[in-house]
């Protein structure tokens, strides 16, 4: 692959950044394996910057976050290919988000975090010259109006727990609405209309370019992939493109963890103490109907197949049940083959995975369906009586429910794991076998402590 570095350089050795501004796709070509596992590592980045958010991180712990994520996530073997492996990454998921307003907000919003946090890491000089490729309109504070503004300067950044240092000697005046942040934060000091703004303090103004720049990226993105882009690669991108946004990171849990297996003996026991709210209504409906829809009965076999449930066990749990209601030769003639094949012992032999947050999320359920995400299907009043039922306080109840009326689903279940179980879980939850996972590692701890 040919190398496509971003350095910038100025009159100091010290000026060189890496931190690409993606102002243009660049001219590389890139494996269509590359293509899409570049685009998965970066959107790990992005998705744990966006877990941090939504969960209140304080900015210094979103800093912290964002250097474990980016390590952790976009090296590359190769040393010289670490460039090219953000910018590709960024540019696959433009191609990405640009396809709905949602997406987009959401990409522009993290992308800008990413990019704050990293443009911090920059020498002074390097941030220099960053800000000079944005051709910003904002005048350097001179030394003699420097000294005029010392003490208000001064006042300024002791209020907010950073006196001036004789580093800190460089100021810009910039129209106090281009840094509405500062200002409501009283992190500047306002003269005539304008904002001092300290050279430590200059990631808002850049970043605010920053977004600015890339949120008319992603309008012309949107038209191109529209007009041309997604019809011309329909066959080989377009496929990608389109799963990426709601593309599952973690395990497939396609074979039972720490815990090999459950038996028909305990699976009421083990429901209602380790399985998350959605798979614990199906498994109620179930008990209770004795029957489930075609959903119903995918999104809660394979999270049983998952957690350890056996392919005999598993027939003999749906038969008990299910021939309650439409009997034992009628479950053998039209269900029992569909358990089977879940299990890859039918058609094609695939062994399929259990189903991840974001696909029950964004799953459809119709009158008579049970499967989905309580927290994004249930009325808010049948998800209070839900929570209720599993013990969840009145006070976490409030702030589960300011996470549904966000629209933060994975973080609504998070905190009810947390409630729950009286423990933390900063990984947050994204797939309900990692619920069962963590929750059974709770119970056994608890067991092993008496």
């Amino acid at each position: 692959m040919e190398i496509y570095g971003y350095q910038r350089k100025a009159l100091h050795s010290d000026a060189i950044s890496t931190l690409p501004l993606y102002r243009s796709a660049p001219p590389l070509d890139v494996r269509l394996e590359d293509f899409e596992l570049f685009a998965i590592d970066r959107l790990r980045v992005l998705k744990g910057i966006s877990d941090g958010l939504s969960r209140g991180k304080k900015p210094e712990e979103i800093d912290n976050l964002a250097k474990d994520l980016w390590k952790a996530n976009m090296r590359h073997p190769e040393a010289s290919e670490v460039v090219n492996k953000d910018i590709i990454s960024h540019f696959v998921l433009r191609l990405v988000y640009c396809r709905t307003e949602d997406l987009r907000k959401w990409f522009l919003s993290m992308e800008t975090a990413l990019f704050r946090y990293r443009f911090r890491l920059e020498s002074a000089e390097a941030q220099r010259a960053l800000m000079a490729e944005f051709d910003l309109p904002y005048k350097a504070v001179s030394n003699s109006e420097f000294e005029s503004m010392k003490d208000n300067l001064g006042q300024v950044a002791r209020s907010i727990g950073q006196p001036l240092t004789p580093a800190d000697t460089k100021f810009y005046t910039v129209p106090f609405e281009e840094v509405p942040e500062l200002v409501a934060g009283r992190r500047v000091f306002v003269h005539k209309g304008h904002a001092y703004v300290a050279m430590n303090q200059v990631v808002s103004l850049v970043a605010t370019q920053f977004r600015s720049h890339l949120s008319k990226a992603l309008i012309l993105t949107n038209r191109k992939w529209t007009s041309s882009i997604r019809e011309q690669e329909k066959d080989r991108l377009t496929p990608i493109v389109e799963a990426l946004c709601t593309s599952y990171l973690g395990p497939d849990y396609s074979e039972p963890r720490e815990f090999a297996e459950i038996s028909i003996r305990d699976i009421d026991q083990i429901a209602m103490s380790s399985f998350p709210l959605c798979m614990r209504h199906l498994f109620e409906k179930l008990r209770e109907d004795h029957h489930l829809k075609h959903g119903g009965r995918m999104q809660l076999g394979l999270f049983l197949k998952g957690v350890g449930l056996k392919l005999d066990d598993a027939l003999a749990f749906w038969k008990a049940e299910f021939s309650q209601k439409v009997g034992a030769e009628r479950f053998d003639k039209e269900y029992a083959y569909s358990i089977r094949h879940n299990y890859g012992r039918e058609g094609k032999r695939t062994d399929y995975t259990p189903f991840s947050c974001q696909k029950i999320i964004s799953s459809t359920p119709g009158v008579g369906d049970h499967h989905g995400c309580p927290y994004r299907h249930f009325s808010e009043e049948n998800l209070r009586a839900a929570l209720g039922k599993m013990r969840v306080n009145s006070r976490a109840v409030e702030d589960v429910m300011d996470k549904v009326r966000n629209r933060h689903y994975q973080l609504a279940c998070t905190l009810t794991f947390e409630a729950v179980h009286g423990t933390s879980c900063d990984a947050g939850i994204n797939h309900p076998n990692q619920y069962f996972s963590e929750s059974q590692k709770v119970v056994q701890s608890k067991v092993e402590d008496v």
